[in-house]
């Protein structure tokens, strides 16, 4: 009670006094103060964002829902609501551009993300069917896929005769990342199928990834991922980052799966919320960095 009651005395009372102290003492306002503080990536940048989500300022506030187009813009506003002078302080300009660009571009890939997840699998759509096939050649190069509708399907640990049944819950996304995955890292996403048909460990290769892009999808929707980004992209995240991240995912998954070596394929939901805990706790360090390098097995 007495937490919470502090909390917004200092945020609606203290805070705007301190800086506008320390302002004065120091002659530098608050972002300036960050930037020199804190090095590119994501103790930087999320502080950043902080600093403009409880500032009283509109202008700074109205900062975090612009667009990328209009940043550059954006940045001038700011300057000159808090003067600051470009002579004196040169490097101002460009990190915060760089900040709200990692900023703007978490929310604009969380919406193209999301897109992609309600885009339903259409077999009718020439694209989605080319994308399913291209995920099984590259799978099963040596095995021709007797039909379109067939139990080798389950092969590649998909649950029925048709695939398009199982990208109900991701939708197009599923199916991107699958492929994304063997074709950018062929050798592993092979490996980890291996894994997937052994005959104690085994499990559903497409189903388990369908169910890591779910994961990754949850994660980038709560704002777990923003210390991922901003320290990984320089910029704008873009689609491509969300892919590797799950491809990080999906691989250090089967690691674990196969380090754990469950009894049964029944206690999946509990090593997938073991999983996802151990992938949560590791985005609590500001310096982290998820990333799958090609032949890193």
């Amino acid at each position: 009670m007495f937490g919470s009651i502090w909390q917004y005395v200092y945020t609606s009372f203290l805070r705007f006094w301190l800086k506008w102290l320390i302002r004065q003492v120091t002659g530098t306002c608050e972002l300036q103060r960050l930037f020199s503080k804190y090095t590119p990536g994501a103790s930087r940048t999320t502080r950043t964002e902080n600093s403009l989500q409880a500032s009283k300022n509109q202008v700074l506030r109205n900062a975090l829902k612009t667009s990328s187009d209009h940043i550059e813009q954006c940045v001038e506003h700011i300057m000159k609501e808090k003067d600051i002078n470009p002579q004196k302080d040169s490097l101002f300009r460009g990190n915060l551009h760089i900040c709200l660009l990692q900023i703007v571009g978490y929310s604009s890939l969380y919406t193209s993300v999301e897109d992609l997840r309600k885009e339903v699998f259409s077999s009718e759509n020439p694209e989605h069917e080319a994308m399913l096939l291209k995920l099984w050649d590259t799978l099963m190069p040596t095995v021709k896929l007797e039909s379109r509708i067939t139990k080798q399907w389950g092969d590649i640990g998909f649950q029925g005769d048709d695939p398009k049944t199982d990208f109900r819950g991701m939708g197009l996304l599923g199916l991107i990342n699958l492929v994304f995955f063997s074709e950018n890292y062929t050798a592993e996403a092979r490996q980890v199928l291996s894994h997937a048909n052994h005959p104690k460990l085994g499990y559903s290769y497409a189903i388990v990834g369908i169910n890591v892009t779910e994961m990754a999808y949850s994660l980038l929707k709560s704002g777990a991922l923003k210390p991922h980004f901003y320290n990984t992209v320089h910029g704008t995240p873009e689609l491509e980052h969300f892919h590797q991240l799950y491809c990080y995912l999906v691989y250090e998954f089967d690691r674990f799966w196969v380090a754990e070596e469950p009894e049964s394929i029944m206690q999946f939901n509990h090593y997938r919320e073991k999983f996802h805990d151990k992938v949560k706790s590791r985005l609590q360090d500001p310096d982290v960095a998820l990333s799958l390098t090609a032949g890193s097995h």
